[in-house]
C-alpha cells in the first residue's frame, strides 16, 4: 500500500517519492546488473541509466502495483541491448581475466554456463534462481504467459545441463 502511494506521488512529479522507490529497488536492480555484467562499474552505470529511464517513463506507468516488475524490465531490457553491443564490438576475452583471478571455480563455471545462454533463457534462470521470483512475477516481468516462462526455464536447465555434460559429467547440475 505504502508503494502503490509513492508510485502515484512520484507520476504526478514527486521526486521524493521517486527517490524512496528507487532506494528501495537499488540492491534488488544491482544484482541483476551484475548477474548479467559480472562487475561494478557497469553494474553501477546500469543502475543510473535504469533510474533516468524509469523517472522519465514513470507516468506512462498505469498500474502502480507493478512499479517493481516494470522497473526489473526496463533493468533486463538495459542489460540485454549493452550485451548486444558489447558482443558485437569485442569477444569475451575478459572471461579469462576472470577466471584467472578467482578461486572459486564452481561459481565461475556456472557464470560461464549462464552467460553461454542466449535470452530469454539467461534472464529466466537469473529471476527465478538467483533473484528467487514466482514464475508468476516472471511471467509479469517478461511480458509473456506463464507457461512461455516455464519452457524457458525448462529449455534454459536443460542447455545448462547439457553445457556442463559436455564439460566432463553432470557434476554440477
Amino acid at each position: 500500500m505504502q508503494n502503490e502511494l509513492l508510485v502515484k506521488k512520484a507520476r504526478k512529479g514527486d521526486e521524493g517519492a521517486f527517490f524512496s522507490l528507487m532506494s528501495e529497488h537499488k540492491e534488488q536492480l544491482y544484482k541483476i546488473a551484475y548477474a548479467h555484467f559480472k562487475n561494478e562499474q557497469d553494474s553501477l552505470e546500469a543502475i543510473q541509466e535504469v533510474t533516468f529511464r524509469a523517472f522519465k517513463a514513470i507516468k506512462k506507468l498505469k498500474e502502480p502495483n507493478y512499479f517493481s516488475t516494470w522497473l526489473i524490465r526496463i533493468m533486463i531490457n538495459y542489460c540485454s541491448d549493452e550485451l548486444r553491443k558489447k558482443k558485437r564490438e569485442t569477444p569475451r576475452g575478459d572471461q579469462i581475466e576472470i577466471a584467472a583471478m578467482s578461486n572459486n571455480t564452481l561459481r565461475l563455471e556456472v557464470e560461464e554456463a549462464l552467460t553461454s545462454l542466449d535470452e530469454p533463457y539467461h534472464s529466466v534462470i537469473q529471476l527465478k534462481y538467483i533473484q528467487d521470483l514466482r514464475i508468476k512475477d516472471i511471467a509479469l516481468i517478461m511480458n509473456s504467459p506463464e507457461g512461455t516462462v516455464k519452457t524457458w526455464l525448462n529449455k534454459g536447465l536443460m542447455a545448462l545441463r547439457s553445457y556442463f555434460d559436455e564439460k566432463g559429467g553432470n557434476k554440477h547440475v
